[in-house]
């Protein structure tokens, strides 16, 4: 007959491997990360006065091109009146002019322009 023979086997386990020593990594020093704060502090400042810089840039070209604007209007307006002065001022001169009021006297007033004149002198 046949036996089995139980073989007796020992099953080793592995080794485990020894727990992983963390090298200590020499953390950065104090004065090293106020430099990197203070470093982040100036560059965010910076940021902060460029980023007013231009809006103040951008909002006094706003204002200056309103005064532009402005001022064309106003130098149109201002030539328009100075033609309807000069327009108003030739009509003054038309209806001043000694023929046109002589016209008016004969045609609405009926009346005649003199044949003779006769000029006084009182003496002294």
């Amino acid at each position: 007959m046949l036996a089995h023979q139980e073989d007796s086997y020992t099953y080793e386990m592995p080794p485990s491997p020894a727990p992983a020593v963390r090298a200590e990594v020499p953390s950065e020093p104090l004065l090293h990360r106020e430099l990197n704060t203070n470093l982040r502090n100036c560059l965010r400042a910076i940021f902060f006065l460029i980023a007013f810089g231009a809006m103040a840039v951008t909002l006094l070209g706003g204002i200056s091109a309103k005064s532009g604007y402005t001022l064309l209007e106003t130098q149109q307006t201002a030539d328009q009146l100075e033609q309807e002065n000069e327009r108003l001022k030739i009509e003054i001169a038309q209806l001043k002019s000694p023929s046109r009021i002589e016209a008016i006297a004969v045609q609405q007033l009926h009346m005649q322009v003199p044949q003779h004149m006769y000029f006084s002198h009182e003496g002294e």
